[in-house]
């Protein structure tokens, strides 16, 4: 591999660069393109209702590996994501999850909050951390004996869960992100350090068949998009 250096602004050395391999688009296929892959996010659901067909081999892992490409404050790449597909571990992970879910709808959660949730037909019941065949349980890394101090921590994590689901999507799967409050069970559950935080629990399957969602309208371009 080539390796060059670049100017630096700072007093220390040069940092150590590689060609850049742009991907290369003709502009005449650029809208089509975007176009192309909004008609296939469009269609993208939070799924509750899942079915036991197994997911295809190696998925999760381009899935990942796809996630893992996201930017991250100083390139410290703060995330890790355990793939529990083990019955005993995803019954404990439900059982522990639903005692804070019925902490939450029962004493935490503002009327305003459920009200804002009432559409969508949630409440502290999570039979999904189980029925899903997988799920991949999403950990923000923080300073520890072997791991840096990360920046921008959140940020970094919550881009790479988008492509996580994008990349699920476009395999024909099915996601939902569950975000428990507290979250320190998942450490127990997937076996991992304390400078590791959980941010995120995905659910990923086949749709059961059958399976609803709630009927729900994304706001138009115009609500969203500024151009100055």
């Amino acid at each position: 591999m080539v390796r060059t250096t670049a100017p630096s602004q700072n007093s220390g050395p040069s940092p150590r660069t590689v060609p850049l391999r742009p991907m290369t688009v003709p502009a005449a296929e650029a809208e089509e393109r975007a176009r192309s892959f909004h008609d296939v996010m469009s269609h993208r659901r939070t799924v509750r209702d899942f079915d036991s067909r197994p997911i295809p081999d190696g998925v999760l892992e381009w899935a990942v590996r796809t996630a893992a490409t996201a930017p991250s404050g100083a390139h410290v790449q703060p995330w890790r994501f355990v793939v529990l597909t083990d019955p005993e571990r995803k019954r404990r992970l439900r059982a522990a999850a639903e005692a804070e879910e019925r902490e939450f709808y029962s004493r935490r959660a503002s009327e305003e909050w459920l009200a804002a949730l009432a559409p969508l037909g949630t409440d502290a019941h999570k039979p999904f951390l189980e029925t899903a065949p997988a799920v991949i349980v999403v950990f923000e890394v923080h300073k520890g004996p072997h791991t840096p101090r990360p920046y921008y921590t959140k940020e970094s994590v919550g881009i790479a869960v988008g492509l996580l689901l994008a990349t699920l999507h476009q395999a024909g799967l099915a996601t939902l992100t569950h975000t428990p409050s507290p979250m320190r069970f998942l450490n127990e559950i997937c076996e991992r350090p304390p400078e590791e935080r959980g941010a995120y629990v995905v659910p990923v399957g086949y749709p059961a068949p059958g399976a609803r969602v709630p009927d729900l309208v994304r706001k138009p371009l115009d609500q969203v998009m500024t151009r100055l």
